[in-house]
């Protein structure tokens, strides 16, 4: 535990935020200056890394559009970020809080949430980088809906006043009453209106209806003996040989380590019966990703996901330093940071979280299908959007409220529209920087 004098007190953090203030004017975020890159490269460094059979599929999914490329190409905005205004306060970041990486998801009481669910690039980082993220994710949204400029840019500015309320109203709580507070369906359905959440409610019960069991039946078939095997969709869905009898075995009992001690039993009781890699999501895509496959005492199915953890780009392209984390070359530091950051900025954690150092691998696990869904953004109205990216700004600054440094942003951004449009303004540039970059690396890789 760190002593009085290690604790910086919430006066002396206002006092921060407001010399931090004097130092860097609100309205200072607006400027833009990307330093000098190839967006292709860096993105061809990031293939070296993965699966070769996986990387045509990933450059496919990336250049579906330009908000799927914005999506996939973390590592392009971490490197550009560094050349952006900061006021030096950093905190336990998500590294990708763009709009797809907020969603519902079940709590272990079974009552939906709504939150962050993707930590993949969570570190440490100043707190703008979060908040630029999410702006230009909502003006690139806004875009795709149809929205003139000015429209975009009212979709931006309402995600990062959004932010900027929030971190007021938390920085005002006690550091314990922050730590308590959560975000859940319920939020979600005030924020968007009773007349506006037709999305919502398609949400909702999407999500409900997405749990373990649906999921086996749906990937898995029943053999005879009872075990369940999973079905085969190339290159999306396939076995892979496991060149060690008991090696998954092993990897497991090191994951169960690192789970709560009730997760550690509920889990003795299941036994594996299957294993096939995963292809997820789109900047994942060519990573080490597993489904396993657990069979309980009465047959009842459970999936958990294993996914690899690679360095954050907050930290390989974003350059930040990372207090607290071992050194590059101790194993299992990712799938660790992955962990111990997700627990920090989620308020309701997945109990089957963990994590293990592979072969030659770091990975984290997680129960897979829990009731997760995302709002289909095609589906939002402009007010609609506007609402729900406020929402995601809220539930940031919530993730945000957790480290040290909440009350000095509090105070630096109070009554700080000017920020707001600042970032908004800031988010229009950047945007047309990425749409730049989409059509650089669509040639490039053409």
């Amino acid at each position: 535990m760190p002593t009085a004098a290690d604790v910086p007190t919430t006066a002396r953090l206002r006092e921060e935020g407001r010399a931090a203030r004097s130092a860097l004017p609100l309205s200072a975020h607006a400027d833009l200056a990307v330093p000098q890159r190839d967006p292709a490269a860096i993105l061809a460094e990031q293939n070296e890394t993965r699966q070769p059979d996986l990387v045509e599929l990933r450059m496919q999914r990336t250049l579906t559009d330009s908000f799927a490329f914005y999506r996939g190409t973390a590592a392009i905005m971490a490197t550009d970020l560094t050349a952006t205004a900061s006021t030096g306060a950093a905190v336990v970041a998500d590294g990708d809080a763009h709009l797809q990486n907020f969603g519902v998801f079940a709590s272990p009481e079974r009552s939906l949430v709504f939150d962050l669910n993707d930590f993949d690039e969570a570190g440490t980082a100043p707190w703008e980088w979060d908040v630029k993220r999410l702006a230009v994710s909502a003006f690139l949204a806004a875009r795709s809906l149809g929205a003139d400029p000015a429209g975009c840019t009212a979709a931006a500015e309402s995600s990062v006043a959004g932010y900027r309320d929030a971190i007021g109203a938390l920085a005002a709580l006690t550091v314990l009453e922050r730590y308590y507070v959560r975000s859940d369906e319920a939020d979600l359905r005030a924020a968007l209106g009773s007349r506006r959440g037709a999305a919502l409610e398609r949400t909702v019960a999407k999500a409900r209806r997405r749990t373990s069991l649906r999921a086996a039946e749906r990937m898995t078939e029943l053999l005879p003996d009872g075990r369940r095997r999973f079905v085969e969709d190339p290159p999306v869905l396939v076995h892979r040989p496991d060149s060690q009898p008991g090696h998954t075995e092993r990897l497991l009992d090191t994951y169960l380590e690192s789970v709560d001690p009730g997760v550690r039993e509920l889990l003795s009781r299941f036994r594996i019966d299957d294993v096939a890699r995963k292809v997820v999501g789109v900047g994942s895509v060519g990573t080490r990703c597993w489904l396993i496959v657990l069979r309980g005492p009465d047959g009842e199915p459970l999936l958990l996901q294993i996914k690899q953890a690679v360095r954050s780009v907050l930290e390989s392209h974003g350059l930040q330093p990372q207090p607290g984390l071992a050194p590059l070359t101790a194993p299992g530091r990712e799938g660790l940071r992955v962990f111990s950051h997700q627990r920090v900025l989620q308020a309701v954690g997945d109990p089957f979280l963990g994590h293990f150092e592979g072969r030659s691998h770091d990975y984290y696990v997680r129960q897979y299908h829990d009731m997760k869904g995302a709002i289909r953004l095609a589906d939002l109205s402009a007010e609609e959007l506007r609402a729900y990216v406020r929402t995601c700004g809220t539930v940031l600054a919530r993730a945000h409220a957790q480290s040290a440094a909440a009350a000095a942003i509090a105070e630096y951004l109070h009554d700080g529209e000017e920020f707001d449009r600042a970032v908004a303004a800031w988010s229009a540039r950047y945007a047309a920087v990425a749409d730049a970059d989409f059509v650089r690396v669509r040639e490039a890789f053409a």
